[in-house]
């Protein structure tokens, strides 16, 4: 079996290989991400790739609100046995099912709801946490966010029915890592005290200060599910860098949406070994 680091640095490298191929896509994100994803879908959720069953009954969820970071998500499914890894090639072209943000009319196992209109993922995710403990079923709802995703009202509505309801087996993680496509969140529109915040709200509040650290991505993930079941709704503040594993697009929110050229690709590559094959 792969160590998860040699799973982090293959997803890294499909990653920029996808985006690359379709000169389209959000690469900072996603790179950013790989360690949580690594950490979530490999060693802390449990959750059943074969046979895909939509409804998620008896085993834990997920939920991926900033879709516009796809490419991580679509390596993570097919590095996990939920679709075949050669299907990574056909990234954001005609009539793929992997589109550029995730959807449901394709029917691509592992995907469970339409993302990329930011701000909607967590009622989703809160929805479904609340169907599960209605349902007596055990298991807990994973979701992911930007942060500057939370300058969008819905999010906060979200939170504030997650508390009032008890919603304790959701497990929210923010990429806290300070970017969005015009600058830094703390330009565009500054998001304050997080912790305080979600505190006030009614949450647990839990902090992931290597959220580039895989190891350290799967103790804060099962340091949140030993606070499931006590009342309140968890979050995870992740600190990320953008572009995390490339130099050159690490901490910057240039590469929020755009592709690497050929010479940037090759670069890349040079610092991303091939671990488990690529596609």
């Amino acid at each position: 079996m792969a160590s998860l680091k040699d799973t982090a640095t293959q997803i890294r490298r499909d990653i920029v290989r996808m985006v690359h191929g379709v000169q389209s896509g959000h690469p900072g994100g996603s790179l950013g991400c790989t360690d949580y994803f690594t950490a979530l879908f490999f060693r802390v959720m449990k959750h059943q790739p074969q046979p895909f069953n939509m409804d998620g009954a008896g085993e834990d969820l997920f939920f991926l609100s900033n879709g516009h970071i796809s490419p991580v998500y679509y390596s993570t499914l097919a590095r996990s046995g939920y679709f075949p890894v050669a299907e990574l090639a056909t990234f954001r072209q005609l009539n793929t099912r992997l589109q550029g943000h995730p959807t449901t009319h394709e029917h691509l196992p592992g995907i469970r709801i339409a993302s990329g209109s930011l701000g909607q993922g967590l009622s989703v995710a809160v929805g479904a946490a609340f169907a599960k403990k209605l349902n007596n079923d055990p298991h807990l709802v994973f979701s992911l966010h930007g942060d500057g995703e939370l300058q969008e009202g819905q999010i906060w509505e979200a939170v504030m029915s997650a508390a009032h309801h008890k919603v304790d087996n959701l497990i929210a993680t923010i990429d806290w890592n300070g970017q969005q496509i015009d600058g830094p969140t703390s330009k565009v529109m500054n998001l304050g005290d997080l912790a305080e915040k979600f505190a006030a709200f009614g949450w647990e509040v839990l902090h992931l200060e290597h959220g580039n650290d895989v190891d350290a991505a799967v103790q804060a993930l099962e340091n949140a599910k030993m606070k499931a079941g006590q009342g309140k709704p968890i979050v995870i503040l992740m600190k990320t860098a953008m572009g995390k594993g490339v130099d050159f697009m690490e901490g910057s929110h240039e590469w929020h949406g755009i592709a690497p050229s050929d010479a940037q690709l090759e670069a890349a590559l040079a610092q991303l070994p091939e671990t488990l094959g690529d596609y």
